[in-house]
Order: structure tokens, then sequence, then C-alpha cells
């Protein structure tokens, strides 16, 4: 009975941040190096409570059945390729992933933009929820063209997700080996799909807005302006960095989708994607968030004692696929060292029935090394 009063209270908490918060705050970029190899990243920010994500491991032939608003009832399929994913709230709620075949998806909020399809119940066997999204995407697709064909055979419908109590409101990135990336968003009740040639992503507004904006920003470049006289007074710049003057500086998604676009065109040439890994970390430093306040969503300052678990940052983890060489590299709010799995190493074909869990961190504490030497 305690155990049941506990999860109630802390269900409730959760449900009241989601229904309180407006802040949007995950960042995704994706890079090519010059021999073509891919790299995709992203931070995943929420404050208040850790997300407890897990790295999940998910063999062929797993057998996922999509949600509707009667329940677990919606379309039901087999995987049809091993995937690597990072959960969710202790379910099957993927927020990104890479498959065997150099695919990725990640969901990023969206909060009130989505434009689910109707639910009816004579077709819930072609209905799933957004927390189906990635998973189905991984698992049934091994490029972005194929996601382009197929994707629409579905239809998602607004369902409370339970551990919640509202609809998780997404859009979603793709990226496969090739290169190509795209975004897709609910609309009407089915996908549009966009070309994403910018390779960024935030969250809210649409991402048709965010590439108009683009243009708002079309001075910013690597060029250093130059020295200007005004009446005979000679004005120089103060240091480096004029030629970003004018570049938005605050933590809303539409400032984030600038600097993201910014920081990715103006990245050093990359020689492969080992070398690209290097700099998706680089680049994504510049958008991890505080702890507390308007940093991101469910941050509330004066919730902060009711949090029963150690919160360093609200980006609680920062990702790098490497989609050419099939691994997932990591760090966390707790530890910065990078972790990495080979997807190579895995035979998603011969690991049985059962998704394999790992949790992100041994330890919610810094790896450091202590070079002091004994003298």
């Amino acid at each position: 009975m305690k155990n049941n009063i506990i999860k109630t209270i802390f269900l409730s908490v959760i449900i009241t941040l989601f229904a309180q918060t407006n802040s949007n705050a995950c960042t995704g970029i994706c890079l090519v190096a010059k021999d073509s190899g891919v790299v995709y990243g992203r931070t995943m920010e929420w404050g208040t409570f850790d997300l407890n994500s897990r790295v999940a491991i998910v063999p062929i032939g797993f057998n996922f059945v999509g949600a509707t608003p009667d329940g677990i009832n919606g379309i039901e399929y087999k995987a049809k390729y091993g995937f690597v994913g990072l959960d969710m709230i202790g379910t099957n709620f993927f927020a990104e992933g890479l498959n065997e075949k150099g695919l990725t998806a990640g969901m990023f909020y969206f909060s009130g933009e989505v434009g689910y399809a109707k639910y009816e119940k004579k077709y819930a066997k072609n209905c799933l929820t957004s927390n189906d999204v990635v998973g189905y995407i991984l698992s049934q697709f091994s490029t972005v063209a194929e996601v382009i064909e197929k994707i629409n055979d579905v239809k998602v419908v607004p369902v409370i997700e339970p551990s919640l109590g509202i609809t998780t409101d997404l859009h979603w990135m793709i990226n496969d080996k090739s290169g190509a990336s795209i975004v897709i968003e609910l609309v009407d009740g089915k996908f549009k799909v966009f070309d994403a040639p910018l390779k960024v992503i935030t969250n809210k507004p649409s991402y048709d807005w965010h590439m108009t904006n683009v243009r708002n920003y079309i001075n910013l470049s690597q060029d250093a302006f130059p020295t200007k006289t005004y009446n005979g007074l000679e004005i120089k710049p103060t240091g480096h960095g004029t030629s970003l003057l004018g570049m938005p500086g605050d933590n809303t998604p539409p400032s984030r989708f600038i600097r993201a676009t910014i920081w990715t065109q103006l990245a050093r040439e990359l020689d492969n994607a080992e070398e690209a890994v290097y700099e998706v970390f680089r680049i994504l430093d510049n958008f991890q968030l505080p702890y507390g306040g308007d940093a991101a969503e469910g941050n509330r300052a004066d919730d902060a004692d009711e949090n029963t678990e150690i919160m360093r940052s609200s980006t609680l983890w920062t990702t790098a696929w490497n989609l050419t060489d099939l691994t997932l590299n990591y760090h966390t709010q707790h530890n910065r060292r990078v972790r990495q799995l080979d997807l190579k190493e895995i035979d998603f074909g011969n690991m049985g029935n059962n998704i394999i869990h790992l949790t992100l961190d041994k330890e919610k504490k810094e790896d450091i090394e202590n070079i002091t030497p004994k003298l």
C-alpha cells in the first residue's frame, strides 16, 4: 500500500510538471565528413527529475504492438532490423536510436503543434501512438527513402501516456548513412516530410518556419567586420568574433536552431566519421543547459526539494551516433566520459526474443583521472 501511495504521488508530480511547462530544449544535428562518413547527435533536456533512460538493444523479430486510445490494440509488427535505442521512463518509449542498416530516428518535443489522425476503432490495427514512432521506423526501414515512401502506411493517433498523463506531442528527425536527412511532422492526420539540408532540428514552431527564419541571419559568417572610420575616428573591433554579431544567445527553439545551423556550417573539415564524433560533441557542448528555473521542460525551481534524485543539469545526456561505423557514443549529466557501444559486435538475429537493457551510468559520478605525481 505504501509503495502504491508513493507511486501515485510521484506520477502526480510528473503530470503537474508536464502540464505547467511550456519550454522546449532538445537540439539535434548531423554532420557529414569528407569521406562521406555520417554522424547524428543530440542533447536530451528535462529538468527536475531523471527520465532514467537506458540503452535498449532490440533483437530482430521482437514483436511490437502499437497503442490506441482503447489500449495496446494497434498495429502489430515484428522487427525486421535490430537496433539500439535510448528509452525513457522505464518503457519502450524510444527517444532515438540507430539500426543495423545505418538509419537513425530521433524524437523532439513539439508541444501543441501536432495534427493527429482521428481515431476510428475499425482501423485500430493500422494505428500507433507518437511514443511508438521511433521504434517503428528503426525496426521497419533501412533508408530515408523507405521512410518517405512508406511512413504514411500507418496512422498516429492521440493517446494519453499513462505514466505522464498527457499526449506526447513530437516531431522527428531521420538520417541514414548516405547522408540523407529529413524531418517529419504530423499535419492533418498524415506525416508531412521536409527535406533537411541544414541537418538541424530543435522544437516548435514547424520545421518550415525555422527554414524561413534562417533568412533573417544571412549576415552571419566567418568574415570579420573591418575597422571603420566615423568623422575621422577609427573604430576597431573589441576582439575576434564580429562575424557572428547578432547571433541569438537565448535557449528558445528558434534561437537554438540558428546557433546549431551556424556551428554546423562553420565546423572544421572532417576527414571521417570518427572525427565527426568529436565535432558533434564539441558543437553540442554549446547546448548544455543548467538545472533549474526556465532552463528546460520540467524545470521549476520551487519544486527542487521534491526531487529525490541527483540532478546536475537539465541536459540529461548527449549522444553522437556514428551511422558509418555503427556505434553509439554518449555522455551524461553525471559523467562526461564518452562511452561507446558497437552495433557491429551484436548478433541481432541470435540474441533471443527480449530487449536487453543497460544503464547509462554505472555510478552517478564523474570519471576523474588523478594525475598528481608522486614526488
